[in-house]
This record gives C-alpha cells, sequence and structure tokens, in this order.
C-alpha cells in the first residue's frame, strides 16, 4: 500500500483546490478528488461563465445608442451561440490555469466521485469505470452546492430550468420567469433584458436582492423597471404546468393568485448543500438538515475530518466562492499546525453582477440598528460623479453606515457602474478597521468613480462636496 496522503480533499472548486494548493505549500502530501472537473461549480457552471456573459450584457447595454458616444455603427445585436462559445473559451483557459495550478504544486488528481470508507480511507469511483481507495491522516470536504427548487415545482431541465440550463440556452428566450431575486435570479434577469427577452422577477420577500441593505433592493428595482424588467416582490410560484412549449406559472400575492405565462421559468431560490453519495456516517461525520456541522476551526465531528463551503451549516452568512477558499486556507493551516487566522464575515464582500451592479460589505443600516449601534448614514449618488457622467451611468449611489459615536465603518453598500471593482477599497477599510474620517479624508483621484466612496464618507460627516 502506498504510504497515506497528509491531506485528502473531497471536492476540486474554489474551497477544494485552493485548500489543496495551499496544503502543499505548507509541505504535505495531498490528493484532490473532483467528480467532474476542477474548478468546480464556480469556475464550469457557475461564477465564471455567467460573468462572461453578463460582460456582453453590460456592453451591449452600453452600445444601445452608439451615437450618443459618437460611434457610427449600423446595428448591434447578440448572437447567443457566438456568446456561448466566448463563454467556453474563457472557462477552458481558466480551467487549463487550474490544472497546470495542480501539477505544479504536485498534487494527485483524482477524477472520480469520492465516499468515506472510514475516517481515514476514501472510495473514489474514477472516471474511467475503475475504483480506488486512498488513505489520508486528514480530509476536507469541500462538495459545495447544487441549486434547489420550491415544493410543488420540479426541474424538467427543458422548460423549468436551473442556473446550468439557462446558461446553456442556445436561443435568447422570447419571456422567462424568475423564481428568486437574490444573486443568481437577479443576474440571469439582468443578462436576458440586454438580450432582448421579457423578464418577470418573482421574490418572496419586500425588495430584490433582500439578504442586502433595503435601500440598494428598492434602487435595483428602479433600475429594473427602467429597462422594462417586470418585478413582482412579495409573490411566490403556486405551482407550474408545462404545457405547449410554455410555462403556466401560478402566482400567490398575499391572498391574490394570478397566472402567468413564459417560454421558461428559471428557478433561482438558492442552493442546497451537496452530501448524496458521500457516504458521511461511514467516517462519524455529522449532518444537520444535510449539512456539515462544524467547529469554529472547520472540524466536523471526526476530529481528523473538515469542511469548509456551501455544504456547512450556515458557518458564514453568505454561500461565495470567496468566502470558500478563505475558509479552506483557516482549515489547511490548522491542519498542519500554523498559526492561522478565523474568518470574519463582517468583512467579506459581496458583489453581484446585475445591470446595474451591487457591492456591499459589511451590515446594512437594519442589521446596525438591530446590533443596537447609533447609526449614521452617508450617502453620494453617481449623478453628481464626473467619471460616472463622462462614461454615461449616472445610476445609482454609495451608502456608508457608520457608528454616529465612534466613526467606525459597520456597512458600505452600492448599486451603480463598476461598483463590484470599486468595493475593494471598502473590504479594505474595513478589514483594517478605518473610521468614517479616514475613509473620507484620504485623497481619491479624479475624475474617478472612487470619488463617490469619500464623497459618501463625508456625508456621514455632515461635509460632503458635490451634493
Amino acid at each position: 500500500m502506498p504510504d497515506p496522503y497528509d491531506l485528502i480533499v473531497i471536492g476540486g472548486g474554489p474551497g477544494g483546490y485552493v485548500g489543496a494548493i495551499r496544503a502543499a505549500q505548507l509541505g504535505l502530501r495531498v490528493a484532490l478528488v473532483e467528480r467532474e472537473k476542477v474548478g468546480g461549480t464556480c469556475l464550469h457552471i457557475g461564477c465564471i461563465p455567467t460573468k462572461a456573459m453578463l460582460h456582453t450584457a453590460e456592453l451591449l447595454e452600453h452600445l444601445k445608442d452608439p451615437r450618443e458616444l459618437g460611434l457610427s455603427v449600423d446595428s448591434v445585436a447578440v448572437d447567443l451561440l457566438a456568446v456561448q462559445r466566448r463563454k467556453a473559451r474563457v472557462v477552458d483557459q481558466l480551467h487549463k490555469g487550474v490544472q497546470s495550478l495542480m501539477r505544479k504544486n504536485k498534487i494527485d488528481v483524482f477524477i472520480g466521485e469520492g465516499r468515506f470508507l472510514s475516517t481515514t480511507k476514501i472510495g473514489a469511483a474514477l472516471a474511467d469505470g475503475s475504483e480506488t481507495e486512498l488513505t489520508g491522516k486528514h480530509l476536507l470536504v469541500a462538495t459545495g452546492s447544487a441549486p434547489r427548487t420550491v415544493p410543488g415545482i420540479a426541474f424538467d431541465h427543458t422548460r423549468i430550468i436551473d442556473s446550468t440550463d439557462a446558461l446553456n440556452l442556445e436561443a435568447v428566450p422570447r419571456s422567462i420567469a424568475i423564481l428568486g431575486a437574490g444573486p443568481v435570479g437577479v443576474e440571469f434577469a439582468s443578462l436576458f433584458r440586454a438580450f432582448g427577452s421579457e423578464v418577470t422577477v418573482i421574490e418572496l420577500l419586500p425588495t430584490l436582492v433582500p439578504l442586502e441593505d433595503e435601500e440598494i433592493g428598492q434602487a435595483l428595482e428602479r433600475g429594473f423597471s427602467r429597462r422594462g424588467i417586470k418585478v413582482l416582490t412579495q409573490a411566490t410560484a403556486k405551482s407550474a404546468e408545462v404545457a405547449s412549449n410554455r410555462v403556466k406559472i401560478t402566482v400567490g400575492r398575499g391572498d391574490q393568485l394570478s397566472a402567468l405565462e413564459a417560454e421558461y421559468l428559471l428557478v433561482a431560490v438558492g442552493r442546497a448543500p451537496v452530501t448524496d453519495g458521500l457516504a458521511v456516517a461511514e467516517a462519524g461525520v455529522s449532518l444537520e438538515k444535510g449539512a456539515v456541522k462544524v467547529d469554529g476551526q472547520f472540524r466536523t465531528t471526526a476530529a481528523n475530518i473538515y469542511a469548509i463551503g456551501d455544504v456547512l451549516t450556515g458557518q458564514a452568512p453568505f454561500r461565495l466562492a470567496h468566502v470558500a477558499s478563505d475558509e479552506a486556507i483557516a482549515a489547511v493551516e490548522t491542519i498542519a499546525g500554523q498559526r492561522t487566522h478565523t474568518p470574519n464575515y463582517d468583512t467579506v464582500p459581496r458583489p453581484t453582477f446585475c445591470i446595474p451592479q451591487v457591492a456591499t460589505v459589511g451590515l446594512s443600516e437594519r442589521q446596525a440598528k438591530e446590533r443596537g449601534r447609533d447609526v449614521k448614514v452617508g450617502r453620494f449618488s453617481f449623478q453628481a460623479n464626473s467619471k460616472a457622467t463622462i462614461e454615461g451611468s449616472r445610476e445609482g449611489l454609495v451608502k456608508v453606515v457608520t457608528d454616529a459615536k465612534i466613526g467606525e465603518l459597520l456597512g458600505i453598500h452600492m448599486i451603480g457602474p463598476g461598483v463590484t471593482e470599486l468595493l475593494a477599497e471598502g473590504v479594505a477599510a474595513k478589514y483594517l478597521e478605518a473610521t468614517v474620517a479616514e475613509l473620507g479624508m484620504a485623497v481619491h483621484s479624479h475624475p474617478t468613480l472612487s470619488e463617490a466612496l469619500k464623497e459618501a464618507a463625508l456625508d456621514a460627516m455632515g461635509r460632503v462636496i458635490h451634493m
């Protein structure tokens, strides 16, 4: 029998493969078991392909009136098959990069379905039809999550579809209804509307992106309405029936029922942990409602087995690729006996690549008040920002939530042009425990979108300049 690995990672997404690389850097002998392709859901059927298509959608939106930009263009139209080919090229290039990282770090990769045989043994049903057993001193579960649906509505993957199906459509839908207005729902709503679809968004809660600051959700709804997206909040789909290449949806709002028809129904109500087939009982790993339970160091109920990312019970309030990566590094450094960090979820960036973009970090105004903080808020509209005016993208605002007594930055919430990139400054400021005064007094380049962040901080201090 070969010597046991120091670490076996089950799942090769942005949590699993990052953890494997960090373990290899620390001198551990590492194996990674991935059932499909390294890079996982995020790279192949999630974050990356979605954003590749959304990049095209954003360019298309900017070029709706090319003459306004001084451009002479006969016509601008979307070629969805060409968009799909470009998406595939982007994914393939990044996949090759991750494969190269596995080789560079001497990580043994096994493509197949992994399952526990004991606390130290993994069985892998490999893609070539063979089976193998791996032994490891420590194991890391990073199997991620998969789309879930709601009672009474089942995927047929033809008309009632999930996000993976939506990414692979070969023609732009004439109409699509989207159930759920979290990041996945609003990103696909933006994408299909830019491509020319009639879009209806159905959301159970009062605002779009309901986990974010209410003001941002309300601003996004206004932006969607301007683009012709129909928004039904405080509503849900009671049932859905496929008939004659259409989906007939019964929508409930309060005591009222109404009928809605569309070519497709995209169910985007969240994701569920992937633990089926892992045989966790064989290793003494406890689950709670299908998710893995861990302690503050990501250790499961089996002392040598750790878990990170979307497969957890709710360790992090947000299921995000970069959260899984951060958790994996912390778990692996613990395994290696290194001094490590405890992930701070209040400093996690939350970008949503809808149109207009949304980006947030920290507490919403409501959350800050619920924690008993004396809150002061600063705002700055992109309508007053010179770079936004230059770009013809003056929609949205920056909102800064601060502690009125000590000036602590509690949350930064943005909607508008380029805010998913602007967010990095806010994350750094919050991570370094900067005050609103330090953010407001730091010199920002002119003309840039980032000046809106400075002005919002100044507004919280009663010193805004350009509004």
